[in-house]
């Protein structure tokens, strides 16, 4: 083999193994990878039961039950579609109806949500942009710049 040869099939064997590792790195990230969706594309895109997803939106108008058991019901609502979300633990403190929230689980087969965490707002002025940009679109938001997107209400750097 010339050297030629050699330098052309050492660097070919580094590439191999560097495609391996970066499909390696994507094959054992692709379970810890959420989406965001709102209920709105939950039912539009057919989200199959049994995916993790985050489910983000309203939390609807008189919906939240506690029970005894120390689980909670509640409906999350882009003011288009909604979602019966289950959950058992103890919510945010900030936790209401009417107010922003994102809830991360599965989808259930009877097109419910089981959550395993549940997110509320931290302030009166902040909701989680995914929010903002599914109310935007379907035309349900009432906060400030309605007509502006998320990154020109908040601006660049207002998100760690």
């Amino acid at each position: 083999m010339t050297r030629k040869q050699r330098r052309a099939a050492f660097i070919a064997v580094g590439l191999a193994i560097l495609a391996l590792a970066i499909g390696l790195v994507l094959y054992a990230m692709r379970d810890n990878i959420v989406f965001f969706h709102s209920p709105s594309d939950v039912v539009e895109r057919e989200v199959p039961a049994g995916q993790r997803i985050r489910l983000g939106g309203l939390v609807e108008a008189g919906s939240v039950e506690t029970l005894a058991d120390g689980a909670a019901r509640f409906a999350v609502t882009d003011m288009v579609e909604t979602i019966r979300v289950s959950y058992r633990g103890i919510l945010p403190d900030l936790f209401r109806e009417g107010q922003g929230v994102v809830a991360e689980g599965v989808l259930l087969e009877d097109g419910s949500f089981a959550a395993d965490t549940v997110l509320a707002k931290h302030d009166e002025t902040y909701m989680p942009p995914e929010v903002v940009d599914a109310l935007k679109r379907t035309g349900n938001w009432q906060g400030e710049g309605a007509e502006v997107s998320h990154s020109e209400t908040y601006g660049q750097g207002a998100y760690p």
